[in-house]
């Protein structure tokens, strides 16, 4: 385990990069103010604060991307409690979790439980139950939502006026929609969506895709 003085790049912080990226975004992001605890989250990530990750992990309670429709996680803030350690704690299986959107997805440094290609992102897609490579790492992540087209990523799982209404949701919930989105009945117009909270999103998801895994299913 790193110490924090070990950790804290006082002359090399990528926070300055960090910034520049969202000085430049073409969609909304807003970083949050860090919490008092935020020297306890990067020893418990024990990333360096030269790198993005850990500079978000310290110097921000977090980032809202695009209306908040995408949370990336850092020391915490009142509206996005999530800690990037905290929220990782008991849900580490070869993966890290970084960042998640309002309707139930999730990116995820790889550890190799995902593929070869180790610390690349890793999006699960709730539209399908499967893990995609994006084929790059946590910096190109950051830099692509706040300056790329992270909107053409999205525009499957979009809908008119998704704007105002997830502008509503506080960072630790999303909108989850009723039939799910993995079925054809949730994609239509038909479909109605629920606020619930995030890890609830979480734990329904990976339940179903288990069921979907298990030896006997006719999907």
């Amino acid at each position: 385990m790193k110490l924090l003085h070990e950790l804290i790049a006082t002359n090399d912080s990528a926070m300055p990069i960090v910034r520049e990226w969202v000085s430049r975004a073409v969609r909304p992001v807003e970083i949050l103010e860090p919490s008092g605890s935020r020297n306890d989250v990067l020893v418990q990530t024990q990333v360096t604060t030269r790198s993005p990750m850990g500079a978000v992990a310290h110097d921000t309670g977090g980032m809202l991307i695009d209306h908040g429709w995408l949370r990336v996680l850092g020391s915490g803030h009142p509206r996005l409690t999530r800690t990037l350690p905290g929220w990782n704690a008991n849900r580490r299986h070869g993966f890290y979790l970084i960042a998640d959107d309002v309707v139930g997805g999730f990116f995820a440094l790889n550890g190799g439980a995902l593929g070869n290609d180790l610390k690349n992102l890793y999006y699960f897609a709730p539209d399908t139950l499967r893990w995609e490579a994006l084929n790059i790492g946590y910096s190109a992540f950051l830099e692509w939502t706040c300056v790329g087209e992270y909107d053409l990523f999205c525009q499957n799982l979009r809908w008119s006026g998704w704007e105002a209404d997830v502008a509503k949701v506080q960072g630790d919930r999303c909108l989850m929609t009723w039939p799910p989105l993995w079925t054809k009945e949730g994609q239509g117009r038909s479909a109605r969506r629920a606020e619930i909270p995030v890890d609830e999103a979480w734990g329904f998801q990976m339940d179903f895709r288990r069921q979907l895994e298990a030896p006997g299913s006719n999907h």
